[in-house]
């Protein structure tokens, strides 16, 4: 266990510091994304953060200011602790809402500390969420906040198990919906931090229709080599999947149609609307921004 924890924090430190050196404008490391563990103790199948160890590499090199986006199911918590009272790092994490989900933490009114306060974002959101609905969350959120906040370097933990087939949580997201967010996360590193980013994987228990689907799509997007939705399946793989058990799918996508995403406006009464509303109220006037304006 040791070893295999000491593995996957040293690939992401590494993985920083191919950055810092500019070999590479993206470095991924889907092994990474290990955003429970806290400093003293391991949490949540997490022995050590590597997302921690990844982001201090890049401050102690001279990064000024770092966007941490976090799409997991489960709250970011191990990597909000860890910065929490830190100005130089914005942590955003949208999961779903922690009275229904491990780890029990994660609400809007968790925004940092002293210097750092309006540094810290959550969106709790309802069991049930489609990709319609997390992909309307996430644009009225993240886009603004980060913005705002104007970092040198994103990094992001792409967790796939938001997916409608985890057997851990209750989020209803396909491929193609964590294939949406995936290439806006990639676009708004390139629009706010020269490219630079730095990116993990995370949870993700549908080991056979969705993770190796989602962060073969993370891979190809970071590459810049996007592959369509409409790809067969390799045969080899979907064999092999075959032998295990398992029902491999056909596509590399799930949806034939785009997800239909209505923009927030303030004022909606649904459960993902209020939830939405809540983490813009709580942060957005501390990043300077209206969080009664859906422009922001």
């Amino acid at each position: 266990m040791y070893e295999a924890s000491a593995l996957v924090a040293g690939g992401s430190a590494l993985a920083a510091r191919t950055l810092l050196d500019g070999d590479v404008e993206h470095a991924v490391n889907i092994a990474g994304g290990l955003h429970h563990a806290m400093r003293d103790h391991a949490s949540g199948f997490c022995v050590f953060n590597d997302v921690v160890l990844g982001i201090r590499t890049l401050l102690s090199s001279g990064v000024q200011r770092i966007a941490y986006v976090d799409v997991d199911v489960h709250h970011g918590d191990g990597v909000q602790a860890a910065f929490y009272d830190d100005p130089r790092v914005l942590t955003i994490s949208l999961h779903q809402d922690p009275r229904t989900l491990f780890p029990g933490t994660g609400l809007p009114s968790e925004i940092g500390l002293g210097d750092a306060e309006g540094t810290s974002i959550n969106v709790a959101l309802p069991p049930g969420t489609d990709d319609s609905g997390w992909l309307r969350a996430f644009r009225a959120v993240v886009p603004g906040a980060v913005r705002a906040f104007r970092p040198d370097v994103l990094v992001t933990q792409c967790g796939c198990d938001t997916h409608r087939d985890d057997p851990l949580a209750n989020l209803e997201l396909t491929v193609d919906g964590q294939r949406t967010a995936i290439g806006e996360l990639h676009a708004l590193a390139h629009e706010v931090a020269g490219g630079r980013w730095l990116a993990f994987g995370g949870g993700g228990y549908g080991l056979v229709r969705c993770v190796p689907r989602t962060w073969t799509h993370l891979i190809a997007e970071a590459s810049g080599r996007p592959i369509d939705p409409e790809t067969p399946i390799p045969a080899g793989w979907a064999a092999y999947a075959r032998q295990r058990g398992g029902r491999p799918p056909e596509r590399m996508g799930e949806r034939i149609e785009p997800p239909t995403v209505q923009p927030w406006q303030p004022g909606g009464d649904s459960w993902l609307d209020r939830a939405i509303g809540a983490t813009r109220h709580a942060v957005f006037p501390l990043l300077g921004l209206d969080p009664d304006d859906p422009r922001d």
